[in-house]
């Protein structure tokens, strides 16, 4: 229910803010609004207001806001508050006022997401330097060592590792060049990253040194008898050395009731404890919370909302990249997400806190405003490039004309949602394993 009520929320927010803004600004214009309208199909509630329809619809999955004369074929009066009687300039800002409320609620939203305090692992704004290459991993097949940098993942410049994870991210199953710095010099590798989580997330298999330490014991515990101190900075178990605080876990999880050799830094000085994990349920615990190096900052309202700018420009500069690898196949069509993986990460996003909702509705937000920016037929974007190309050349367009890039941008458009719907089902397991040609 909580995943339920969280997609509806979230989807029903970003929904609502764009298609006001095409609202908003027709009415300004003086283009008589005929239907604001949540979801598609069969409307579940309607309340008139002047020449407007509100309604609430079944299907969840979007909205539309219809004008008078909006389209080609509709019955047009010529009327000065018909869509189609407004200046090209009038119509596009109807047109972008949509993706644009989108743009400035990604924007508002982080700030003040930004604004709550943000936590962050430290190493994410440090440079890309390898802590340990994962036995079997694309890395170690190519050659790369702990000690090494990265410098360059397929000609981008990658100064930090949050840079580094969302260029290699994008190109699993891809042959993708490195730029490897090694004791003063530079070498040059080619790496095909591996698809990992359900949303296939390229990995080489190298870890930055996050320093997991204790960040609390429970009296009684496993942890507590064995000695294991608050700030104990973990460096190993069993002779396996240990990077990250989910490494640890796994570690710790999978030896239950079976004794482990911790190896752990103190004020300076190197301990080895011997701690055995009480299996609960299906994992072992010794009644540890476990935390890492991070950077704390609680900006202002000014300097949050710098920052969310920059944060979003970077993001629309990595979702154009994106973009454009999935028609390059530089980007797996794999890695896109439908509706109902959106519903899975919004009942996450839920379970971890409001901050981490509003986070995802941000995220989603920029996504959803830049895609409908797209010179995709049908979508905003589209009707944008067929009033810019009207323009160009001095003269409009065809009915017919206009109806056939209409139907070429729906076609692409379903081909798109039945991608992404394909995608979203082979990430629930039971529903793969009915996929013979998955297994």
């Amino acid at each position: 229910m909580t995943t339920l009520l969280s997609f509806l929320f979230v989807l029903g927010v970003l929904i609502f803010v764009h298609e006001f803004g095409h609202y908003a600004v027709a009415k300004r214009l003086g283009v008589r609004v005929l239907t604001f309208s949540l979801g598609f199909g069969p409307k579940l509630l309607n309340v008139r207001r002047g020449d407007t329809d509100y309604c609430i619809s079944a299907i969840p999955l979007g909205g539309y806001v219809k004008m008078a004369g909006e389209n080609p074929d509709d019955s047009r009066t010529g009327s000065p508050d018909e869509f189609l009687s407004k200046t090209k300039w009038q119509r596009f800002q109807i047109l972008i006022a949509g993706p644009a409320m989108n743009l400035l609620l990604a924007v508002v939203v982080m700030a003040i997401v930004l604004m709550q305090g943000v936590e962050i692992p430290a190493y994410e704004d440090q440079p890309p330097d390898i802590a340990a290459v994962l036995p079997g991993s694309p890395a170690s097949k190519v050659g790369i060592r702990p000690g090494d940098r990265i410098l360059k993942v397929a000609e981008e410049d990658v100064s930090t590792w949050t840079a580094f994870n969302m260029s290699i991210g994008t190109r699993a199953n891809r042959d993708v060049s490195l730029l490897v710095q090694r004791e003063g010099q530079t070498i040059a590798m080619t790496v095909r990253p591996i698809p990992e989580t359900r949303y296939e997330i390229g990995s080489i298999g190298v870890l930055p040194d996050a320093r997991p330490f204790i960040r609390a014991v429970n009296p009684g515990d496993p942890a507590d008898r064995a000695g294991l101190k608050v700030d104990d900075e973990v460096l190993s178990v069993d002779g396996v050395r240990i990077l990250l605080p989910s490494q640890l876990a796994e570690a710790i999880s999978s030896k239950a009731d079976r004794e482990v050799d911790l190896v752990v830094r103190r004020n300076g000085q190197e301990l080895k404890i011997v701690v055995t994990p009480e299996k609960r349920g299906d994992r072992g615990l010794i009644g540890v919370a476990i935390g890492q190096e991070t950077r704390s900052f609680q900006p202002g309202p000014f300097e949050a909302i710098s920052l969310s700018v920059t944060r979003n420009i970077e993001l629309t500069v990595q979702i154009f990249k994106t973009v454009g690898g999935f028609f390059s196949g530089e980007t797996s069509p794999r890695q896109l997400m439908g509706p109902i993986a959106i519903a899975q990460l919004s009942g996450e996003s839920a379970q971890a806190g409001a901050v981490s909702l509003f986070g995802l509705m941000a995220l989603i937000s920029l996504n959803l405003g830049i895609i409908n920016l797209l010179p995709i037929p049908i979508l905003d974007g589209g009707h944008i490039a067929i009033i810019a190309l009207e323009g160009i050349t001095r003269r409009d367009f065809s009915v017919q004309v206009k109806e056939k890039m209409l139907l070429a941008g729906f076609v692409l458009l379903m081909m798109l949602m039945v991608t992404v719907i394909y995608n979203d089902l082979t990430r629930i397991a039971w529903i793969e394993s009915l996929m013979p040609w998955r297994n």
